[in-house]
């Protein structure tokens, strides 16, 4: 096994700070939104629909669906349900983790 190699844990308490820490918090919160818009945009490819038709699908517009994936925008649960719902198909999933 090569020592130099380390898991995601070590690699992301390395360079940004121990769980706890007000930057790893921030940097968690961040990672959470990035994968919400990760998730959105390979379940439209995988459906083969454009930004512009899951917009329209979901009532919204294509620059919101883009800013989405990109993490720029915060989103609100019901236009979350929404893109989900009527523009995806799909059923949202949510659970809470407590620590």
């Amino acid at each position: 096994m090569n020592k130099n190699l380390k898991s995601l844990d070590q690699f992301v308490e390395e360079k940004i700070g121990k769980r706890g820490t007000e930057k790893r918090e921030a940097f968690e919160t961040e990672y959470d939104a990035f994968k919400l818009g990760a998730l959105i945009q390979q379940a439209r490819e995988d459906k083969g629909l454009t930004q512009e038709q899951l917009a329209n699908l979901a009532g919204t517009n294509k620059s919101y669906i883009s800013k989405l994936e990109r993490n720029l925008k915060d989103i609100r649960f019901s236009t979350l349900q929404r893109i989900i719902n009527d523009g995806l198909g799909g059923q949202l999933n949510i659970s809470i983790k407590l620590k």
